[in-house]
């Protein structure tokens, strides 16, 4: 059985996810060099893709892994200059030129810049058959790009996979290095589901017409 189409690859307002989300980097920071890390049963797909749009904004290609961890780590080794490196979902297309100028721009100054937003949603943590009530106002919900010093990423990523490790944020915070937080976006979202598809566009039709 062939299996389904990743959703960075489906269209949003005519066009893939990614190539939504690649234009949204390089619009905020020209001279970004950009690394694009996909399945390897589906590179030539993205390349008829970006043939089929025109899409011509360079970028490298490089093999993921099995795990989120892992294709970071393929990512990584591709880079051999200082900098600051940013780790973003290629499902998240609506990333604003800000919050990308914020990151890389609090990454440099301080090594580590994670996008965060307040939950608005009351929630509960259920342990064994009971639910407690928790105070969202000291929780976090966490996007990307997560951005980060070349050495202190490179440094983290030093190491064996853990099932601990959610994003690139959870891998650096426990080689030591202490996170610093930063405002994100309520209109970055994690493109998941097909209702998710139907916000992305109303969200991007909203953002044509409005200076971001």
């Amino acid at each position: 059985m062939q299996s389904p189409i990743p959703k960075q690859f489906l269209d949003l307002c005519r066009k893939p996810v990614l190539i939504h989300t690649i234009a949204a980097f390089k619009k905020a920071l020209s001279y970004i060099d950009i690394i694009v890390v996909l399945p390897e049963a589906h590179i030539n797909l993205w390349k008829a893709l970006c043939k089929k749009d025109n899409f011509n904004v360079p970028h490298k290609i490089c093999v993921g892994g099995e795990t989120r961890f892992q294709s970071v780590k393929n990512g990584l080794a591709l880079i051999d200059e200082d900098g600051v490196v940013g780790v973003h979902d290629a499902v998240r297309p609506l990333i604003s030129p800000k919050v990308i100028i914020r990151c890389f721009k609090e990454a440099e100054k301080y090594g580590c810049a994670v996008p965060v937003v307040p939950i608005k949603e009351s929630i509960r943590i259920i342990e064994k058959n009971l639910s407690h009530t928790r105070n969202r106002n000291k929780y976090r919900s966490v996007q990307t790009p997560q951005c980060f010093r070349t050495d202190i990423i490179k440094k983290a990523y030093n190491c064996n996979y853990n099932e601990m490790f959610t994003d690139d944020a959870s891998v650096v915070e426990k080689s030591g290095y202490k996170l610093r937080l930063v405002e994100g976006s309520d209109e970055n979202i994690k493109i998941t589901t097909p209702l998710d598809f139907i916000i992305a566009e109303a969200i991007l039709n909203h953002q044509s017409k409005s200076p971001r």
